[in-house]
């Protein structure tokens, strides 16, 4: 399940299929006042594609498409998801077009947002960019993406939410069933949806969405919180497997600088060694041709010349002139 979210939608892309609160959403984007629902034009890719490439929303509303997405999770993917979407749809809205020809094709201006609310902190507002995944950075790359991030969570772009209400209502809601499953022990997901379901309603909180498309609201909300729970446990798999290596680079790269130290550790203790064991040969050698020498001198009636064989180059001479030395 590694990243592949096999579901046909989710609560936000299912409120969002509502041309009213596309509408909402949009106004509240671009501080517009938009009052006819029937100006949106609801965008939807082909399934066919793949399993992997499924937008949350994509609308035209006066020769602006609008691609949002809505992440539980964080996603630095977004900018790199957002073109292959933007191209799928505009090789969709372009298929009966010259695009040899002489004129120019005008194409609707593009809006890429990401509407974060997951338990991650994140900040409130803050950019994706296409440029960000390019193997190569420049400085002004030849084609750009912007993804704007909105965190939507309790606190977060409150003038946002005042603007949009269903956009509140739905946090409302993954408040909720967050709070159940949280009193619950983290389990009986299926009741904690179901309560917050209730209250909702009760409370006239997207009550005529969740009366209508209760059973899968449940559905989907079970898999989202499954696929979050997934990637949750492979995010610490990864780390655990992560950290496993380092301990195990970290003691081979440790046992090489212990064998690096020690060996460089062995030939300065070695050079010590050696400086001193010559040292010590030194002076032996020095104390055997001053005993030889003392001899020859003695022999040769000469011993008030010892004391001299002190000097190096007397006593070199002398070594020569006693055949000692070549």
């Amino acid at each position: 399940m590694t990243g592949n979210r096999e579901y046909k939608s989710d609560v936000f892309s299912m409120l969002l299929e509502d041309p009213e609160n596309a509408l909402s959403l949009y106004n509240a984007m671009n501080d517009s006042d938009y009052t006819d629902p029937d100006m949106v034009e609801i965008c939807t890719l082909d399934k066919g594609i793949s399993l992997t490439v499924h937008n949350d929303a994509s609308f035209v509303l006066d020769m602006h498409l609008s691609i949002y997405e809505h992440q539980s999770t964080i996603c630095p993917n977004m900018p790199v998801r957002s073109l292959i979407y933007f191209t799928i749809i505009l090789q969709d809205m372009l298929k009966n077009k010259n695009l040899y020809g002489r004129k120019l094709i005008k194409i609707p201006t593009p809006r890429f947002a990401v509407f974060y609310n997951g338990e991650e902190a994140q900040p409130e507002q803050y950019e994706l960019r296409l440029s960000d995944a390019f193997e190569h950075p420049i400085e002004q790359p030849e084609i750009e993406l912007v993804c704007t991030v909105y965190n939507i969570n309790y606190g977060k772009n409150r003038k946002l939410l005042e603007k949009c209400p269903f956009l509140n209502e739905y946090m409302i809601f993954v408040d909720y069933v967050r709070e159940n499953h949280r009193i619950n022990g983290y389990e009986y997901l299926e009741h904690s949806i179901e309560t917050a379901i209730d209250r909702c309603i009760n409370e006239d909180i997207l009550r005529d969405f969740l009366i209508e498309h209760r059973s899968e609201v449940v559905k989907v909300v079970k898999l989202d919180y499954t696929f979050d729970r997934q990637l949750m446990l492979e995010r610490e798999d990864s780390r655990a497997e992560g950290r496993e290596e380092g301990r195990k680079e970290g003691r081979e790269e440790g046992r090489k600088e212990g064998r690096e130290e020690g060996r460089e550790e062995g030939r300065k203790e070695g050079r010590k060694e050696g400086r001193e064991e010559g040292r010590e040969e030194g002076r032996e050698e020095m104390a055997n041709e001053m005993t030889e020498l003392a001899i020859h001198l003695i022999n040769a009636g000469r011993a008030n010349e010892i004391e001299r064989c002190k000097d190096s180059v007397y006593r070199n001479t002398l070594l020569k002139e006693f055949h000692l030395i070549s």
